[in-house]
């Protein structure tokens, strides 16, 4: 049996690591705008229940997710008080099987996907509705039509659902929050129509903006990126890939065993704090080091910071929770992939 690493010189690389005390820095300063269900994290950035548990604990208790995959091992780690799929799915039916293990709402758009949610056995629903994002909603003119069906057939409609995730990234804090007003004018005018308690959205880009939401569904601020380090929110980037220097060029670069295959890159490359990154390859990134490759030597680790961590994460099959060099635990990323 291996033994478990006690430093990262020891960790196979590359390596999804966690700064303890960022991380910890991150949920702190979360709690003290939405504590309790407040917040409904998003398990689709950091996908390990283990992290999730960690999130339970300390009183969030409702999740939610985007894929049925998700959803069941939530339930297999005994998290599901209250699980929302934040997403429209005809796969359900493994969901409604699971009816008497935890509390599962999902989300549904459209006479199909309520339809999927009836005969798949689930037992209520959220009306997912469109304020501006060009992706999943229904009209806001059609989601009381669509309760008055989902209840019809015996279904509990708790509340509506909608997600302002192209407003997340607005630079302007000003612009930000009355751009996020317009979005949740819609979504309560859809409410008026639907009715019950929860009007979930939101995201860690519009956390503090979206006061509107009675529950905001923010994931990736446990973790961070750099594409959000670039707003103006309280959290700091907590993870990172660690590599390890193979290579070594005269010319003045080197190259780590970090690659496309262990990077999510839809929002650019990742950053280097010693230098610039020159290019990502399939298992390679070559950097160019600030003061020179002098200082640098085979055998060598350092850490490149994500541009987006939901898909970074997925591309792992763990995340290290460390303390600077040392090792504290290990967190099995067992909701990655699709």
């Amino acid at each position: 049996m291996t033994p478990s690493p006690d430093t990262i010189d020891q960790l196979p690389t590359p390596a999804l690591v966690v700064e303890q005390s960022t991380f910890d820095a991150n949920l702190a300063a979360m709690d003290t705008v939405l504590p309790g269900t407040a917040l409904r994290p998003h398990v689709k950035a950091f996908k390990s229940t283990a992290l999730a548990a960690r999130l339970h604990a300390d009183g969030h208790t409702g999740f939610c997710a985007a894929t049925p995959r998700e959803i069941e091992g939530m339930v297999a780690a005994g998290l599901g008080d209250d699980l929302l799929l934040a997403n429209e799915s005809l796969d359900v039916a493994r969901l409604g099987k699971l009816a008497d293990q935890a509390q599962i709402t999902v989300a549904v758009d459209s006479d199909t996907t309520l339809q999927a949610a009836i005969d798949g056995g689930i037992l209520s629903v959220l009306i997912d509705v469109e304020v501006g994002l060009p992706r999943c909603g229904c009209g806001v003119d059609d989601a009381g039509r669509l309760a008055d069906a989902a209840r019809a057939a015996g279904l509990e409609v708790r509340g509506v659902m909608g997600y302002e995730g192209h407003l997340m990234m607005v630079d302007d804090r000003a612009e930000r929050t009355d751009r996020v007003a317009d979005a949740m004018t819609q979504l309560l005018r859809a409410h008026e129509t639907v009715g019950g308690a929860i009007v979930s959205g939101g995201g860690t880009g519009t956390f503090d903006t979206n006061t509107w939401c009675t529950e905001i569904q923010a994931g990736s601020y446990t973790l961070m990126d750099t594409h959000y380090d670039g707003l103006d929110l309280p959290f700091a980037i907590a993870a990172s890939v660690l590599g390890t220097v193979i290579s070594i060029s005269p010319k003045g670069w080197i190259v780590i065993d970090v690659g496309l295959k262990s990077l999510g890159m839809d929002h650019g490359d990742p950053t280097w704090p010693d230098g610039d990154v020159f290019f990502c390859s399939d298992e390679h990134t070559t950097l160019a080091p600030r003061d020179g490759v002098a200082g640098w030597n085979v055998g060598d680790r350092t850490r490149l910071l994500p541009a987006h961590i939901d898909p970074t994460v997925a591309r792992h099959e763990a995340m290290w929770l460390v303390d600077g060099e040392r090792v504290v635990d290990r967190w099995a990323v067992d909701l990655r992939h699709w």
